[in-house]
């Protein structure tokens, strides 16, 4: 058997400032959602993904939405883990293993962080090899810092090109109705603000925020009984790098330059018939590696490729259209957010900021500090 797999239904729950619900809620709503989107019922579901909340998810997680799913995925790798999951979930529906899945997320992050609950600074603690690291008070952003000065040393990349990037995210944002921030920023906002890690202000770093996401993938035989569009997922791919910073071998080269060539090798496509990407930015410079190993534009030439205006609604390559972590919305484990924009694209469906004839999308994400990326690509046609 080897079934072709689409996206059946996508949905968010309430985001931004949530305060009235937990995140089994925001799961449970946003699940709700997608799934009255396609017309099926929750009988019709026997694959489950869940991950980031609770003690066995997606075992807490199937109890509380009602499910007892025959197949489950709780793949944890960060931000990366949707891609990784929608590639499981395609793997096991093409074999036959599972005919619908739903893929589910929530989180409360900026709620609990308004009531103590987690750090403003987040650090992952000292346990296992992260012993070796924790001596020297790396926390998640200064990472990404270092990792981003590594880049403007060897390449000249700007701090003015990696502001781009947030001001680009900003753009975007002001179409969209669901955005947390919507007001047009300029690179001097962004270089002017409180410094955070150098060479990172705040708006060099994303956003806390609440929601949750929920996508739906079905089995082919299952499409005639939809009443949504289907889109289509083409190829898709995964891998680790590294867990120690001092681990990897290069900060100017990060995981996707792994899954991005498989990913369109698969999908029988290259970087060139994209017309839509949705791309992990927890920070600007997450994204402009990204750029660079997904085959957008040449190693080193990230900056300049962001400064060009690509990535805003209009240009070369429209890019996180709906604002993306940097401004849109941030509840911890962006991926599934990814995937629901870019199906929202595809079908033609995304309002004011829908880009005209998009038929084709890359979606990447990034867990960790580059310690893993899930690269997917999707069309809004039938492989």
């Amino acid at each position: 058997m080897n079934r072709k797999v689409a996206i059946a239904g996508v949905a968010l729950s309430d985001v931004g400032r949530v305060e009235d619900k937990n995140a089994y809620e925001l799961m449970a709503q946003a699940s709700a959602r997608a799934l009255a989107e396609t017309g099926l019922t929750p009988q019709d579901i026997d694959g489950l993904c869940s991950t980031g909340q609770g003690m066995l998810p997606p075992t807490d997680v199937g109890e509380y939405l009602g499910l007892r799913p025959r197949w489950i995925d709780s793949t944890s790798v960060g931000g990366a883990s949707w891609e990784v999951m929608v590639s499981h979930a395609a793997d096991a529906i093409a074999a036959g293993h599972a005919d619908v899945v739903l893929l589910t997320y929530g989180s409360t992050a900026r709620a609990d962080l308004r009531k103590g609950l987690r750090t403003a600074n987040i650090n992952w603690g000292a346990r296992g090899p992260l012993q070796w690291d924790a001596p020297y008070g790396h926390t998640l952003v200064s990472k990404y810092a270092m990792a981003a000065r590594r880049h403007m040393f060897q390449y000249g990349t700007t701090i003015e090109q990696l502001a781009e990037v947030a001001v680009s995210a900003r753009f975007n944002a002001a179409d969209n109705p669901e955005a947390y921030y919507r007001d047009p920023i300029s690179v001097e906002d962004v270089l002017s603000g409180p410094m955070i890690a150098d060479p990172f202000t705040k708006l060099h770093c994303c956003i806390r925020s609440d929601g949750g996401a929920a996508a739906i993938l079905v089995a082919e035989d299952r499409v005639p009984d939809l009443k949504s569009d289907p889109v289509w997922v083409l190829g898709s791919a995964e891998a680790t790098s590294h867990m120690l910073t001092s681990q990897w071998e290069d900060m100017t080269i990060g995981p996707a330059a792994v899954t991005g060539p498989l990913a369109f090798r698969r999908a029988g496509l290259t970087p060139a018939d994209v017309d839509v990407a949705e791309l992990y930015d927890a920070f600007t410079y997450m994204l402009l590696l990204t750029l660079e190993d997904l085959g957008f534009c040449g190693k080193g030439e990230g900056g300049a490729f962001a400064e060009s205006g690509a990535l805003r609604l209009g240009g070369a390559l429209p890019t996180n259209t709906d604002g993306g972590g940097l401004s849109a919305c941030h509840p911890g484990q962006r991926g599934l957010f990814l995937l629901v924009e870019a199906t929202r694209q595809l079908r033609g469906a995304a309002g004011p900021r829908q880009v005209p004839g998009a038929e084709i999308a890359c979606v990447s994400g990034t867990g960790g500090w580059f310690c893993s990326s899930g690269t997917v690509l999707l069309g809004a046609n039938k492989p």
